[in-house]
């Protein structure tokens, strides 16, 4: 095992074109954010390491347009899928249930989900509001959390509830049996985790 991390898990970040999964790609990654982020141009793999209940993580996150349609191999390599929409385009929330599909098509059974309302920060345009999508995701079991790329807001808390459930689901792994809970994050103002089972993915 590689002595510099205890975990490496991947994730995809999918959604319709424009939603902001580069930004949110950029903001976890780099902390940088740009209004003039042009329809992803290259910037669709980062990687950063991140603490979690004592253990080193290593996070390869990957998001980019060009996967609109994607071979099964892209989604059986990832151990978590954040899906995001933008909480002031109706549109590109109604279609999180075609990207769930896919995932539903593609991923492995037992892949760790979470859904993501972005652009949280733009109150006045909004039109999906925080209940209706909470609603969806309990009704499916799947986590859920508003996040503002733009402002920084939740796009952590984000990213380590999915490492989260997914270090709970995979268990210690080659790491130590001590601290497989996987629960001493507080991701602030969003759902509880949910338990998946455990399993391989």
């Amino acid at each position: 095992m590689n002595p510099d991390y205890d975990y490496l898990f991947k994730l995809l970040l999918i959604g319709d074109s424009g939603v902001g999964k580069s930004c949110l790609l950029l903001r976890f990654a780099d902390d940088t954010y740009t209004e003039s982020y042009i329809s992803t141009i290259g910037v669709d793999f980062k990687i950063r390491t991140i603490e979690l209940d004592g253990k080193t993580i290593k996070l390869q996150v990957t998001g980019q347009e060009r996967f609109r349609t994607i071979t099964s191999s892209y989604y059986r390599g990832a151990h978590g899928i954040i899906v995001v929409y933008d909480v002031t385009d109706m549109e590109t929330f109604q279609n999180v249930k075609q990207w769930l599909q896919e995932i539903e098509r593609y991923a492995c059974d037992n892949v760790n989900k979470l859904l993501v309302g972005n652009k949280a920060d733009v109150i006045a345009k909004k039109v999906v509001d925080y209940t209706t999508a909470k609603e969806f995701a309990d009704n499916l079991g799947i986590p859920f959390i508003e996040t503002s790329a733009k402002q920084a807001t939740n796009v952590e808390q984000a990213f380590l509830m999915m490492a989260s459930e997914i270090k709970s689901r995979i268990g210690p792994s080659t790491a130590s049996n001590k601290d497989t809970g996987g629960q001493t994050i507080n991701p602030g103002q969003t759902t509880s985790i949910h338990q998946k089972s455990s399993g391989c993915c």
